[in-house]
């Protein structure tokens, strides 16, 4: 089992979360490609919606990859992003800035928001830990 953070505004994450599917990088399918089923993603939004400056920087989302489905969804204008079907949890928010200093894939505390510039990232089992603690109120359903 791993464990992922997927960056994307919380507008854009509202999509999949009425609906039950997760996307990455913009609707790229590598990213998907490397989950497996029964892996946890976390979702991380730096902004409330993505055209807007307005910062979030809270995580606000957490999923389980459900099955081995890889497709793709036109969403018209030409965007036919890929998708992964997801059984996403009851959670709240949580802003990342109490918690900078005790995640392990944030390397430089300073520089703490590089790790997501690539927009997609494995995290040691103890971060999703920490993360999932403090959104999910029902911990049976992290098992």
């Amino acid at each position: 089992m791993k464990y992922w953070i997927i960056v994307a505004s919380k507008d854009h994450l509202q999509r999949g979360l009425t609906d039950g599917f997760i996307q990455a990088n913009h609707g790229k399918a590598a990213p998907l490609k490397r989950m497996q089923v029964g892996d946890w993603v976390i979702f991380y939004s730096p902004k409330l919606e993505y055209e807007k400056p307005e910062k979030l920087q809270c995580f606000t989302a957490i999923c389980k990859i459900r099955d081995e489905n890889i497709y793709q969804h036109d969403m018209g204008g030409g965007f036919i992003p890929f998708r992964r079907n997801v059984e996403f949890l009851p959670a709240k928010d949580i802003s990342i800035l109490p918690l900078i200093d005790d995640l392990i894939f944030i390397k430089d505390k300073t520089h703490w928001g590089a790790p997501f510039r690539f927009g997609t990232l494995q995290i040691p089992e103890e971060d999703f830990r920490l993360i999932a603690e403090k959104m999910v109120m029902d911990q049976s359903l992290l098992k």
